[in-house]
């Protein structure tokens, strides 16, 4: 699955890239790296941008960049 299609409250990690090109390179040097765990903290009105907590800060990226992040869901604790 991508970012892009996380839930609001979804925990995810981060597995790798789709592409390689500057605006990756961007998203990598903002702290999205894989093995990084991700909060969807909540979208725009509309849907975009999207706004996610990464560490100790929180980060908004465009449906088109979240698109390009390959994650894997964690599952809350049962």
């Amino acid at each position: 699955m991508t970012l892009d299609q996380a839930k609001e409250g979804q925990r995810v990690r981060i597995e790798g890239f789709v592409g390689d090109d500057l605006v990756l390179q961007r998203l990598m040097e903002m702290g999205l790296l894989e093995d990084e765990e991700v909060e969807v903290v909540g979208f725009a009105p509309l849907g975009d941008p999207m706004e996610i907590r990464l560490r100790d800060y929180r980060l908004s990226l465009r449906q088109s960049e979240a698109a390009r992040i390959r994650v894997i869901l964690i599952l809350p604790d049962s």
